[in-house]
């Protein structure tokens, strides 16, 4: 996710005047009020939905009144009255958007979606009215120029050089006409973006598969049993539910003996704003697509991936697709090895017909059953989400010494909330940890980590931050708990990963703090956390049977890692597919009308995808690079290539070595983006990652 899937870009949005903005001033209003919570979590519980825009509107005329200050300053531009200043303002904008887009992405209804369309151009403007003012970017460049003789500190320097390159980037160079065509396409992105979005929930959510018994065969209890409460809680009683969501969906596929529902459930998911209705998504996102070619254009650059990719790790085009391109064919030989094994498969049991993308998870189950003795099923009743949760705690303390003591007297914005007050190894309380696991209507699907404050400590005031986790597992029924996949394990450990990068910050400055960092470095730390979830030392501290309590057996354990390679080739090419799609897309050059399927079907077949795999996310439904990652969806695989090295050294001294847990803490988790990526991984590792264990790993080799 994230990992970080809502961009709350505090930029800005409405233009009001002082008595516009006193008139909106409501003493009711919580968010015009200090929190009296314990540690300044948000006053879910006094929130209400009237509150929201008077706030926004409020917070933007603030936030605009304290930049025009800095602005207009009579005295010279120093760092303190300039770049100090600007990173002091916008509190309550930064306070009611961090708790909004939280909500509309964790647990969304019709009005905060209605809102989030008016207010989303609105901050749009905002953001350009701040990005705009050239007396603003005036002190700024003056500093900048400057920089050599400011005797700054090295995260000092950084900042300054953060906030020159987001102005220049966000067109502060540019002719008093360009600005507003600017600002025009701005603002049509975001009301865009947020329409995107609203379509993939509502498609996610409609889409139902209303079984009788009869329809159930080669699903297991566990599977039967989850459809059943699903269906009971829609009014379905005597039925089972099958959606889009994947704790749905992935059982299903991979089960089922039916192939005909197997197609129409997996065909419901692949086809999700492909309908030709009204939540269809093609227009949309080609209007994004070349809305963003005209920005980049205005703004000096060939293409948008240009634009994005230049304050990346990777620079350039080029260089994304060296990357992909180093692992595509070995990729794609491995697919096609897995592919011959399940058609062989089929053709022994005496079925005529070919394997399609809707009986690729169904007998990868079958083969991993017959050739490596280990049933997916066997694997859940070790991995209770309870047991999960406390071995990422457990990991975080044996690496880092941290400690989650759970709370009862903190405001939550669902009952299925859990929070957390962390604190290090001396007893120091360093953040607040809320979860939110389980799977809802009114939540967006996938998992991430985000933030409902950031860590700074500015003048010597010390802030901690509140970091959340979301996801979409499977809820418990009344005779079972939540039993994960072994997937999702990985994905619990990995989204904590962006947790502890979140909560283990210590930087001075929120805008370069915790996992404010270049997108292709930001999944590196999450990625790291998966790596312990399969270590036998690891699994003995949390795995253990949830009837039972005896933990997972060493052959169990030696059943797992056997079959550990095994379709890493589907994995890596459905990943990839996706990776090369979002870069095909955003390397156009010129505008033109698409039509998105038939233009989909020609950057797949240019790298040879079979047929029988299907990207990760088709596009329209995906949602990354609509959002934030957009030109950056390869990001997952350069970061893996961190993630994978950086364990080798773990291994090299133990998984648990504290002194090289220390030096990762020293020199990533700590340092958000106070300097640049790969010098932090030097500072590290002692050199540049090496791509041999990312592809030992995979079986690519």
């Amino acid at each position: 996710m994230y990992r970080k899937l809502i961009m709350l870009v505090l930029t800005g949005a409405l233009f009001m005047s002082c008595n516009e903005a006193q008139n909106t001033a409501d003493s009711g209003n919580p968010f015009f009020q200090e929190w009296k919570t314990p540690y300044g979590v948000p006053d879910f519980d006094r929130i209400s939905t009237d509150d929201y825009m008077p706030a926004f509107k409020k917070g933007m005329a603030d936030h605009l009144k304290e930049v025009e200050k800095i602005a207009t300053n009579p005295e010279e531009p120093t760092f303190e009255n300039t770049v100090t200043a600007m990173e002091k303002s916008g509190k309550l904008l930064t306070r009611v958007a961090n708790v909004f887009f939280n909500l509309v992405s964790a647990n969304t209804n019709k009005q905060l979606q209605a809102i989030s369309r008016e207010v989303s151009p609105m901050l749009s403007k905002h953001n350009d009215d701040i990005n705009l003012n050239a007396q603003l970017f005036a002190r700024f460049k003056t500093l900048y120029e400057q920089r050599d003789k400011l005797n700054l500190t090295g995260e000092q320097n950084k900042l300054l050089e953060k906030y020159y390159k987001d102005f220049i980037r966000g067109g502060a160079n540019l002719s008093d006409g360009d600005k507003e065509k600017l600002r025009a396409m701005n603002e049509e992105l975001s009301v865009l973006q947020v329409k995107f979005s609203e379509n993939v929930l509502h498609e996610d959510n409609a889409f139902e598969l209303l079984l009788d018994e009869k329809d159930l065969s080669g699903l297991p209890d566990g599977v039967k049993n989850a459809a059943a409460e699903a269906a009971r809680a829609r009014g379905y009683e005597g039925k089972w539910l099958f959606t889009l969501h994947k704790p749905s969906l992935i059982p299903f596929i991979q089960y089922s003996d039916r192939r005909d529902l197997r197609e129409k459930l997996y065909r419901g998911y692949f086809m999700r704003g492909d309908n030709d209705n009204e939540y269809d998504n093609k227009d949309i996102f080609d209007k994004v697509v070349n809305l963003r070619i005209r920005k980049a254009h205005l703004l000096g650059y060939k293409s948008h991936a240009d634009f994005v990719l230049e304050e990346r790790m990777a620079k350039t085009p080029a260089n994304v697709y060296k990357l992909l391109d180093k692992v595509w064919p070995a990729a794609l030989n491995k697919a096609k090895e897995e592919r011959a094994m399940m058609q062989k498969m089929i053709d022994a049991d005496g079925g005529d017909f070919k394997l399609a993308s809707w009986d690729w998870w169904y007998y990868a189950e079958k083969i991993r059953q017959q050739k490596y003795k280990l049933d997916e099923d066997e694997i859940r009743p070790y991995l209770k989400i309870d047991n999960v949760i406390k071995g990422s705690f457990i990991l975080a303390n044996k690496l880092y010494g941290l400690t989650f003591e759970e709370q009862d007297n903190l405001p939550k914005y669902h009952p299925e909330v859990k929070t957390y007050l962390v604190k290090d190894e001396k007893g120091n309380e360093i953040g607040i940890y809320l979860s939110d696991w389980f799977y809802r209507d009114s939540k967006r699907g996938g998992a991430w980590m985000n933030e409902y404050r950031a860590q700074s400590h500015m003048d010597g005031n010390r802030v901690i931050p509140i970091i959340v986790n979301v996801g979409n597992f499977t809820k418990p029924t009344a005779d079972r708990p939540s039993l994960l996949s072994l997937d999702e394990a990985n994905t619990l450990f990995h989204e904590f990963g962006h947790a502890l990068h979140g909560l283990l910050s210590d930087c001075t400055y929120p805008t370069i703090s915790g996992t404010n960092v270049p997108r292709d470095f930001v999944e590196f730390p999450s990625q790291v956390m998966e790596n312990w979830v399969l270590e036998p030392e690891m699994l003995k501290l949390y795995a253990f049977h949830y009837k039972t309590g005896e933990v997972m057996p060493n052959s169990l354990i030696k059943k797992i890692k056997n079959a550990g390679k095994f379709n890493q080739g589907f994995a890596t090419v459905e990943y990839m597919a996706a990776s090369y799609l979002d870069m095909a897309w955003h390397t156009l050059t010129e505008e033109q009308k698409h039509d998105v399927n038939a233009f989909e079907k020609a950057a797949m077949d240019k790298i040879g995808l079979i047929p029988e795999i299907i990207p990760r996310y088709r596009s329209t439904y995906f949602r990354h690079v609509v959002g934030g990652y957009s030109a950056g969806y390869y990001s997952y695989l350069w970061s893996e290539i961190l993630d994978a090295d950086t364990f080798e050294a773990f291994k090299e001294h133990g998984i648990f070595d504290k002194k090289t847990a220390e030096s990762f803490r020293k020199n990533i988790l700590s340092r958000g983006g106070t300097e640049e990526a790969m010098k932090m991984y030097i500072n590290f590792r002692g050199r540049e990652p090496s791509i041999e264990p990312l592809l030992e790993r995979r079986g690519l080799k």
